[in-house]
């Protein structure tokens, strides 16, 4: 990989040798092979969701498929750090996985890893993790993982039980973290990962921008509706079980949280209408109006759906345009002093 093929040379890029400081992070039931191998291909780093395979066994057929497909360059596996409802011990089996499979790089979220952290290292795994709040980052900093991605409110999924935005949550956890600093949450643009690298962050996390690739294997009619969203299409829900989550705005999602105000914190009520089976099938068949689908107010940035190459050409050539802006409006302090003389 040659400097000229590299626009942005940040520890990011370094930690996880990438063109672009760019982690497409795992998407549940949609980041499979197929979709990691392309990510990589395209210069940038992703993460297939461990937990979208039905068993360890099917995972690591699945690590093989996408290091086949990856020619060579990084990709990684997302394991949530989770207690299953019967008191099973689903990790672990996924870490073993990663690690006879010689899986080099691991995406944590959920829960705190400490319990598995020791293990990720000692088997050479450079493990990032991703939380919804700067104090939660400082605590896995400290715990010893590699780097850590902070998320914004805008983001899809679970922006944390106490949201905040993405540009206050960037420069707040850029000037408290010393580790390699990823932050996500409504970002989908080049524009906005220069924004982020200018706020002290070492890169940026995308998702919901990268829904609508070919590579991801979701119904066309659900990536239609995706391209047809504003940034006002998504919606919280959830905060009565303390698991804040975004979505896209259905009519299931409206249905849920009609369920929350007229049953607040009814978890029973509540479970079978937000299983991730229920998800998985609204990708298969399209019909989205039945399902709550994790999105991010970056949605507005899913424009088109084509390759994912062109998607991530298009961010470089935004961020390249918004770097070469910046420089047309800067004026060093000397260069300004020795007009005014």
């Amino acid at each position: 990989m040659t400097a000229m093929s590299m626009p942005f040379k940040t520890r990011i890029t370094d930690l996880y040798g990438i063109r672009l400081p760019i982690v497409a992070s795992g998407l549940m039931w949609l980041a499979d092979p197929g979709y990691v191998a392309a990510v990589a291909r395209a210069g940038l780093i992703g993460f297939m969701t461990a937990a979208s395979f039905p068993d360890p066994q099917a995972l690591r057929a699945g690590i093989r498929r996408c290091r086949e497909q990856s020619e060579g360059k990084p990709f990684g596996v997302n394991i949530m750090i989770r207690t299953s409802r019967d008191g099973t011990d689903r990790v672990t089996p996924l870490i073993d996985v990663a690690i006879e499979e010689g899986v080099r790089f691991v995406e944590t979220a959920g829960n705190n890893p400490e319990a598995y952290l020791k293990r990720l290292k000692d088997a050479g795994i450079v493990v990032l993790h991703k939380v919804p709040g700067v104090r939660y980052a400082k605590k896995a900093e400290a715990l010893g993982v590699d780097a850590v991605t902070v998320v914004g409110a805008e983001a899809g999924g679970h922006p944390g039980v106490e949201p905040v935005g993405t540009m206050v949550m960037a420069v707040a956890a850029a000037r408290t973290i010393r580790i390699p600093l990823l932050v996500a949450g409504g970002i989908g643009t080049g524009d906005q990962l220069v924004a982020a690298l200018a706020m002290g962050a070492d890169g940026v996390a995308m998702g919901t921008r990268f829904l609508v690739a070919e590579e991801i294997w979701a119904h066309r009619q659900y990536k239609e509706r995706l391209v047809a969203a504003g940034e006002t299409d998504t919606t919280l829900l959830l905060q009565t079980m303390r698991n804040t989550q975004r979505a896209l705005k259905t009519a299931h999602v409206a249905m849920i949280q009609q369920l929350e105000k007229n049953q607040p914190g009814d978890t029973t009520a509540l479970l079978p209408h937000i299983m991730g089976t229920v998800g998985r099938k609204a990708y298969e068949t399209g019909d989205y109006e039945q399902a709550m689908l994790s999105c991010g107010q970056g949605v507005v940035f899913a424009d088109r759906i084509e390759p994912l190459s062109a998607i991530v050409d298009r961010v470089e050539a935004e961020a390249c345009a918004a770097m070469a802006r910046l420089t047309g409006l800067y004026r060093a302090p000397q260069a300004a002093a020795g007009r005014a003389a």
